[in-house]
C-alpha cells in the first residue's frame, strides 16, 4: 500500500494536539538498556504490542531524549511496565535533574539481553531492537521479546492521564 503525504497544512496547533492527548490514558512503563557498564532509562507511554508471531513491541522514543542513543547503539533494551506505587521511580527517570538517582531505588536484574530489568514491575518485557523507523521528531523501535519477568500476582497499573501519574480507578 502506498501513501501519499499530505499537501495541507497541519490542521491542528502543537496547543491542540497536547491537550487532546492528555485525555488518552496511557500505561506507563520504564524504558532500560545497558551499553558496557553506562545504564539509562526514560518513562514512556507509546507502548504497544506489535505481534503475537513473533512476540515483538513497538516503543517509540524521542530522538532528544538523553537514552535514545544509548538505546539505539546497544540493540536491546526492557519495558518494564510500572506498578501504581513505582511514582518516585517516574520522578526520578523524568527529570534529568535526578539523573543521578537512577538505578539507586529499586531492585534490578538481568535476563537475556543484560538490559536492566525492574524486579517488582508488573511485567518486564526483554528485547532485542530489530528495526528503527525514523518519523520527524521520534524513532519507532519494533523489538523482538525475548524474554518477560511476570513477578508476582497481577496488580495495579501506574496510568498516565491529563498531564499526571494516577492509580486505575482514581
Amino acid at each position: 500500500m502506498s501513501v501519499t503525504p499530505s499537501t495541507h497544512p497541519e490542521s491542528i496547533t502543537l496547543d491542540e494536539f497536547r491537550h487532546g492527548m492528555r485525555r488518552l490514558s496511557a500505561g506507563v512503563s520504564l524504558v532500560t538498556t545497558a551499553l558496557g557498564e553506562e545504564r539509562v532509562g526514560l518513562i514512556a507511554t507509546s507502548v504497544s504490542s506489535l505481534a503475537a508471531e513473533p512476540p515483538s513491541l513497538l516503543v517509540c522514543v524521542n530522538r532528544s531524549a538523553s537514552s535514545h542513543d544509548v538505546i539505539i547503539n546497544a540493540g536491546h533494551f526492557a519495558v518494564n511496565v510500572l506498578r501504581e506505587h513505582h511514582s518516585d521511580l517516574c520522578a526520578q527517570f523524568s527529570q534529568s535533574a535526578r539523573r543521578a538517582e537512577r538505578f539507586q531505588q529499586g531492585e534490578w536484574q538481568t535476563l537475556q539481553t543484560g538490559a536492566p530489568i525492574l524486579a517488582d514491575a508488573l511485567v518486564s518485557f526483554d528485547c532485542h531492537l530489530e528495526k528503527v523507523a525514523e518519523w520527524h521528531t521520534h524513532s519507532v523501535l519494533m523489538a523482538r521479546i525475548v524474554g518477560i519477568a511476570l513477578p508476582g500476582e497481577a496488580a495495579a497499573p501506574m496510568i498516565y492521564f491529563n498531564s499526571g501519574f494516577h492509580r486505575l480507578g482514581e
